[in-house]
């Protein structure tokens, strides 16, 4: 790798791969160590191609759950099963690995803007400014689009369909539009216990000895040129456990009061 070469977003590789190793290092025994992380799946990681594929998973925390998608995808294409055992995975990192997430927050102080050049892809929110929602929507900024599909053909990219952290909130129909345009691998994430171990920002550990779960799943079976975007959206909220019949099945000790009164406003069940 030369010194200077680049991604097609301008990004140093050499810089970008200093970052992940350094980061990675920093942030290891947050899932191993001081809290555990339960891993399944990791076979479906090795049999991706290098590019064209979209990770879609619900949200707990600003960045602890991309920081333990790095982990796992590079344990992972390392030989690891279900394991993040010994960081020597980060010396060749997976370079091509590209997130989205909204504008405001990775601009939002010198941490968040340095993880953002490990593979953020920056977006405006067209329902959301400062922290609340807006009543007017805003246009979709056509670059927000174009540097998702350059960053599916340049690599895999992880997206948070739902747009939030909180739980349960209707998947943006965003998502389903990348789907069907641009036809990636879909694979699903599903994660829990991260919101009990960080604070919301997913930046400073909240409580020691929380066992975090990191299920990885199966490619969604999706007919790109027929299925509707509403039953692409049904199809997302299935496969990472956000649809409103799941709340059915989840026992309410296990249950946030704050998730169950979001989901029972947004879904009105």
């Amino acid at each position: 790798m030369g010194l200077l070469k680049r991604n097609p977003f301008g990004h140093i590789l050499f810089i970008k791969k200093w970052l992940i190793r350094i980061l990675g290092c920093l942030t290891h025994r947050r899932y191993r160590g001081f809290n555990e992380l339960h891993i399944e799946g990791s076979e479906i990681i090795k049999n991706l191609p290098d590019t064209n594929v979209l990770f879609i998973s619900n949200h707990q925390t600003y960045f602890a759950d991309v920081v333990a998608m790095f982990h796992v995808f590079n344990a992972s294409l390392s030989g690891r099963t279900d394991s993040i055992k010994n960081v020597g995975y980060l010396w060749q990192p997976k370079m091509n690995v590209y997130y989205v997430a909204a504008k405001e927050t990775m601009q939002a102080g010198l941490l968040p803007r340095i993880l953002a050049y490990v593979g953020a892809i920056s977006v405006e929110r067209t329902w959301r400014a400062k922290g609340v929602d807006v009543t007017e929507k805003r246009e979709v900024n056509p670059n927000d689009t174009e540097n998702i599909k350059i960053a599916l053909a340049d690599g895999w990219v992880i997206t948070f369909p739902q747009g939030t952290t909180k739980s349960f909130k209707p998947v943006r129909k965003g998502t389903a539009h990348i789907i069907k345009d641009h036809q990636p691998i879909v694979v699903p994430i599903v994660i829990d216990g991260f919101r009990r171990s960080f604070d919301k920002k997913g930046l400073r550990m909240k409580k020691k000895g929380i066992l975090q779960s990191f299920i990885i799943k199966e490619p969604l079976n999706i007919d790109y040129e027929n299925d509707s975007i509403d039953e692409i959206v049904e199809k997302v909220e299935y496969a990472i456990e956000q649809h409103p019949s799941f709340l059915k099945v989840i026992p309410a000790e296990e249950l946030e009061e704050e998730e169950r009164l979001n989901a029972l406003r947004n879904w009105d069940i």
